[in-house]
């Protein structure tokens, strides 16, 4: 088509259009370096946390926050390790955005600011004031190791190599794995506290909270998984 506005125009118009064009050709380049055995909802998932990852550790590292920049490499290194092992495991999706949406909390949590703190020391609700629940932490805390304990149960399913007469002792394993995991996160904690002169982690109760909704989020992770078996025929 001709350009009937001038040539000067019809010229601007063409750089105005590059930058857009150039930035849109980076993003399809990236999108298709993603390991092409992914899915195209697997690949979603690994640009999502590229993107939230790498602002939140920008955020962190801009206001010196070192806490949540080790905690940002722990993250990191978690996701890395899972992109790697998902040929192979094949973690669903509700796995995989369930993970996501930890991380995605956990670095939001100590980073975006409140007028009295960050978000991870914001009440939710006043249930019990003494305990301080409920909180934003707990949330997170009740969520993550929930889905962490869903992935213990799809990482046994290849050692299962008939189906179960009684369910209860895989539950009661798999919830006792997502504890556990919940233990590794507070030594985490420890280390932070140790390493780095100001931190947002609390005392022992807290810390006595945190492995408490660790379990409940199990729990209440192996009660869907159960509303989910199917009968043993």
């Amino acid at each position: 088509m001709r350009c009937i506005l001038g040539r000067g125009a019809c010229n601007k118009s063409v750089v105005d259009k590059a930058p857009v064009n150039n930035t849109l050709a980076k993003i399809s380049v990236s999108y298709h370096r993603i390991p092409m055995w992914l899915t195209k909802h697997e690949r979603t998932v690994v640009i999502f946390n590229a993107v939230y990852i790498t602002v939140f550790t920008w955020i962190a590292w801009q206001r010196a926050n070192y806490e949540f920049v080790m905690y940002a490499v722990v993250v990191m290194a978690a996701a890395l390790w899972i992109l790697w092992k998902q040929r192979s495991v094949k973690f669903d999706l509700l796995i995989l955005w369930g993970l996501t949406l930890w991380g995605l909390l956990h670095m939001a949590g100590g980073n975006v600011r409140l007028a009295d703190g960050v978000l991870y020391g914001a009440n939710l609700l006043s249930l019990f004031p003494r305990y301080h629940i409920l909180r934003y932490d707990q949330i997170v805390h009740l969520l993550g190791f929930g889905v962490a304990t869903l992935m213990c149960h799809h990482l046994l399913q290849p050692y299962l190599h008939k189906p179960l007469e009684r369910w209860w002792p895989l539950a009661i394993l798999v919830v006792l794995m997502g504890s556990g995991l919940g233990a590794i996160n507070e030594i985490i904690e420890f280390i932070a506290v140790e390493t780095i002169p100001e931190t947002g982690v609390g005392g022992y109760q807290n810390t006595l909270l945190d492995l408490c909704f660790n379990l409940l989020g199990g729990i209440i992770a192996v009660m869907w998984l159960t509303l989910r078996r199917k009968p043993v025929a």
